[in-house]
């Protein structure tokens, strides 16, 4: 026989491997998966009985729909081929499934699944739209049925309004890449509103707006987003993340803009309160007004120089009316006086005439002269009147009439 070395050997071996399995479609359950630098995936697919290596080269990786887990039971779409540096062989994937699964519907449950615990579509970060907008963004295709709808909308309902389109591919390979970048461009340009989206169609149709590069560029605007793809059965992740989520495009826009006939009506009833408000305040004003100048004149200086002219007035008047009731009570008093006069006169002459009598009696019995003549003479002690019994033997005294004046002394004293 002829003797072989292992390079040559590994050769026939691969060349006759490649040539027997040169397509194979394998079912089996996922292990010990490493993502490499290079973008190749290495994993084992294996059963209950036995294992295979296998690799899927980054140009087909990047067509994966889905992440590969550990545990996951897929369909893998491949050839067998020979690695002669360690003479293994492994399966090369062209293309991977899950296993009684869509690809599409369990990489959207993936991302939605990892995206909503990165907080993605937390309610709490979701940003306000305005209520009158003036400059919006539409992140859409130029030539789809979805932005004539939109602009149909929003000429019928907000004619103020500046609009900037995007043009983007919606679907395909590049339509992520392209929708992302639009979104980034138009959150620096200061727009009140962003809307992305586009007219309905399969899952394939809409995966642009359930990639991840899609969400992350929602995400990051600081713009408020809306999500309007599909019909109104359509979910993408774009609508989980967007701050609103729009049933469809033409619904984005009624969402967005005013209504302009709804807006005059509302015009007119703020313009019917503020009238009745202005009118309220014009009469409460002229009120207070009225108050004020009622309180002024009551209280300036010609108010108060009147209601102290008036007070002078009255106290004049008050004065006149007290002198004319004195003068009349004094006249009252002075009738009086002049008609009781002459009587009171006769009374009191009268009297006088009765007390000089009086007196003129008592004077006349008190004087010594008249005293003398009925035998009587005043007896005095030290210029003092004294009776005889105040006298006593050896006393010296003086005795007086009325033309004699004797001093005496008391030779004996008898008493009956």
């Amino acid at each position: 026989m002829q003797v072989l070395n292992v390079s040559s050997l590994n050769e026939q071996i691969k060349h006759l491997l490649e040539e027997s399995f040169s397509r194979v479609i394998v079912e089996g359950e996922l292990s010990r998966i490493t993502f490499h630098n290079s973008g190749h995936i290495y994993f084992t697919l294996k059963d209950k009985d036995s294992a295979i290596s296998c690799v899927m080269f980054r140009g087909n990786a990047t067509k994966l729909k889905f992440r590969l887990e550990e545990g996951m039971k897929v369909i893998v779409d491949g050839a067998v081929t020979l690695y002669k540096p360690r003479g293994s062989y492994q399966i090369n994937c062209f293309s991977i499934e899950p296993s009684g699964q869509g690809a599409l519907a369990l990489a959207y449950e993936q991302l939605k699944q990892k995206l909503s615990s990165q907080g993605y579509f937390n309610s709490e970060r979701k940003k306000q739209l305005p209520k009158f907008p003036s400059r919006i963004a539409l992140v859409t295709s130029a030539t789809g049925a979805a932005l004539q709808d939109m602009l149909r909308v929003a000429n019928k309902r907000y004619r103020v309004l500046e609009i900037d389109i995007y043009d983007v591919l919606v679907q395909g390979e590049s339509a992520s890449s392209s929708i992302a970048h639009a979104i980034d461009v138009a959150d620096t340009k200061e727009y009140d509103a962003i809307v992305i989206g586009r007219g309905g169609g399969s899952i394939e149709d809409l995966w642009a707006f359930n990639e991840e590069i899609v969400a992350d560029s929602i995400f990051r605007a600081k713009t408020p987003v809306i999500s309007a793809v599909g019909h109104e059965i359509d979910w993408v992740i774009s609508d989980f993340v967007a701050d609103v989520r729009a049933a469809t495009p033409s619904m984005a826009m009624e969402i967005l803009l005013p209504d302009t006939n709804e807006l005059y009506q509302y015009i007119d009833s703020i313009s019917n309160q503020l009238t009745q408000h202005m009118s309220q305040k014009v009469s409460s004003f002229t009120r207070e007004l009225q108050h004020l100048f009622n309180s002024y004149s009551q209280h300036s200086m010609e108010k108060q120089l009147q209601q102290k002219q008036q007070e002078v007035s009255q106290i004049k008047e008050q004065f006149y009316q007290n002198i004319s009731f004195k003068v009349q009570n004094l006249s009252k008093e002075l009738q009086n006086i002049r008609l009781n006069f002459p009587h009171a006169i006769d009374l009191v002459l009268n009297l006088k005439q009765n007390q000089f009598l009086s007196l003129q009696n008592m004077l006349k019995s008190c004087n010594p002269k008249f005293k003398i003549k009925n035998g009587f003479a005043q007896i005095s002690q030290d210029k003092k009147v004294i009776s005889l019994d105040d006298l006593d033997v050896d006393d010296s005294f003086q005795v007086q009439s009325d033309t004699v004046y004797i001093s005496a002394k008391v030779i004996k004293k008898e008493v009956k």
